[in-house]
Formats: structure tokens, C-alpha cells, sequence
């Protein structure tokens, strides 16, 4: 926890218990027809298993408080509800147990739903912008800040072409510029830093810094341990959607390196316990 806060603590994100499920539909039988809709809300477990339904519980009892001011890592090898639980916290996954109580507006990098590939980047920042409650004036006044921000116009005039056109690395950065343009009450990054080069690293990671410094509060996604290091003085631990560790970034992220031996993948233990269901793909959820 950030030791410039001291007296002045307030909370920004509660989560209180948090279980996150996706339901991974089978093709069992009935399915269709308004007699067996009716069932599944009147008798939802029974249906559920006679339907094939498979529950991975993504995320399990999760309970930290975040602060003003903070700057927080989420790390965890793949899979284990990082941004799960980061999309929950933007309103855009619900719980299945347990609460997340917010203190402001939490913002899953401003303006990703927000964003159209068939429209230009130009038309993008602003009505990304708009998505996030800025005027046009504002949007216009920015524009050129954001335009350099990101960068993707060092090769090229791409900012007039459809996003369709961009690389991932291209959209992500954009994404990221727009978003870094206004100040957010909780802002929740999922692995912006992986994308451009270190220039574009160092940018973000000094816009994170004046963030918190306008008493706003930052939660960062990484798998770039060197990203989290430079940027975060708190990290939360996820291991197969439970909170493992909560604590100062380097104590943290030691334990965490002995744990994968250093890299992405967690070391294979002496003695394998029996694992939990696997999660599926984070970024995209199972449709009810």
C-alpha cells in the first residue's frame, strides 16, 4: 500500500468475496423451445446438469480493498481470472457470490467497446472520447496530444485509415492513448504495456504515475514483470482464480518468480494436487 497515502486512505475498489462463474453450455435436450426456458429459470440446477452445463468457477472468494492513489499489479499465469475479475470490476461480468462495492467510475481502458474497426482512427478518438464523457472541445484540444501519444502515425498518416487496417499492437496503443487522456477515477489496464515499443512503455508508465497522482487509481495486467516492477508499488497474486498474494510489488513478485521458475508457466509441484476445472479464455466468455 502506497506509504504517500498514510492518514489519508480512501477506498476506491472493495471486492468482498468475489466468486465468478462462466456456464459453458452442452447441447442437451430441450433446448429451444419456451417450455424448457421456463424450466431453466424455475428449476435452473436441475436443468443445468440434465443440459450438460459445465461451471468454471473462474474466480473464488477474492477479497482486497484498493485505495486513491494506487497503482496495482494483477499477475498470475494464464488463465487464473486476471482480467476476469478486471471486467467484473468495470460492471461488465457479474458475480455469482460475494460483492464489489466502487467508490467513482471504473474504466476498463476508457473506451474498448467503444471503438469501431471500420471507422477511422481519427473518427475513433473521438468518439472514444465521447464514450467517455468529454466534450468535443476537449476531444479536439487533445486530439494532437493523443495522436503523438500513441505513436501510430511514426510510420505513416495511418490515424486517417480504418482500424481495421492496424496491427493489434496499433489498436491497443490507440486504445490506450484515448483512454490516458482524461483523468479516470479507477482505471483498468489488460496488458496495454505489452504493446509498442519501450518509448511507448516509458509514456505509459509516466501517465500511470500522474494518474495516481491526481488521486486516481490504477490496476495494471501484465505478464511483463519488468512493466509491473516500474509502475506498481502493490500486487495482487491470482493462481486458478484464487487471491494467492496481496503485498508490496517486489515481495510479491519474487514469490511469484520462484513460482514459475522465472517465466509465464507455473512450475510443475512435487506432488500434483487434483486441479480445479480449467478457465476458459478470458477475453471471451461463455454466452448465457
Amino acid at each position: 500500500m502506497a506509504d504517500h497515502l498514510n492518514d489519508t486512505l480512501v477506498p476506491t475498489i472493495i471486492c468482498d468475496g468475489v466468486d465468478i462463474i462462466y456456464r459453458v453450455h452442452g447441447t442437451g435436450a430441450g433446448r429451444g423451445s419456451a417450455t424448457a426456458a421456463l424450466n431453466r429459470i424455475m428449476r435452473r440446477e436441475q436443468v443445468e446438469k440434465a443440459a450438460g452445463v459445465r461451471k468454471v468457477h473462474a474466480v473464488k472468494n477474492v477479497s482486497f480493498t484498493a485505495y486513491k492513489g494506487e497503482a496495482v499489479g494483477l499477475i498470475g499465469t494464464n488463465g487464473s481470472g486476471k482480467s476476469t475479475l478486471l471486467k467484473a470490476i468495470a460492471g461488465l461480468l457479474p458475480v455469482e457470490n460475494g460483492k464489489i462495492y466502487t467508490n467513482g467510475q471504473p474504466s476498463l481502458l476508457g473506451v474498448n467497446a467503444a471503438l469501431m474497426n471500420d471507422l477511422t482512427g481519427e473518427r475513433n478518438v473521438y468518439l472514444g472520447g465521447l464514450a467517455m464523457g468529454m466534450t468535443r472541445e476537449q476531444i479536439k484540444e487533445r486530439y494532437q496530444d493523443i495522436v503523438d501519444f500513441s505513436g501510430i502515425n511514426e510510420k505513416g498518416d495511418f490515424i486517417t485509415l480504418p482500424m481495421r487496417t492496424y496491427s493489434s499492437g496499433m489498436g491497443a496503443r490507440l486504445r490506450f492513448s484515448i483512454a490516458a487522456a482524461k483523468d479516470h477515477d479507477v482505471l483498468l489496464i489488460d496488458e496495454a504495456l505489452a504493446t509498442g515499443d519501450r518509448s511507448f512503455q516509458k509514456r505509459s508508465e509516466e501517465r500511470i504515475r500522474e494518474l495516481r497522482e491526481s488521486a486516481g487509481t490504477v490496476f495494471l495486467v501484465s505478464h511483463n514483470n519488468n512493466s509491473i516492477r516500474d509502475t506498481c508499488e502493490r500486487v495482487l497474486w491470482l493462481e486458478r482464480g484464487v487471491l494467492r498474494m496481496d503485498g508490496p510489488t517486489e515481495e510479491v513478485l519474487e514469490a511469484y518468480e520462484e513460482f514459475t521458475g522465472g517465466g509465464g508457466k507455473a512450475k510443475a509441484p512435487a506432488t500434483t494436487p487434483k486441479a480445479p476445472d480449467p478457465e476458459p479464455k478470458e477475453s471471451a466468455p461463455a454466452k448465457q
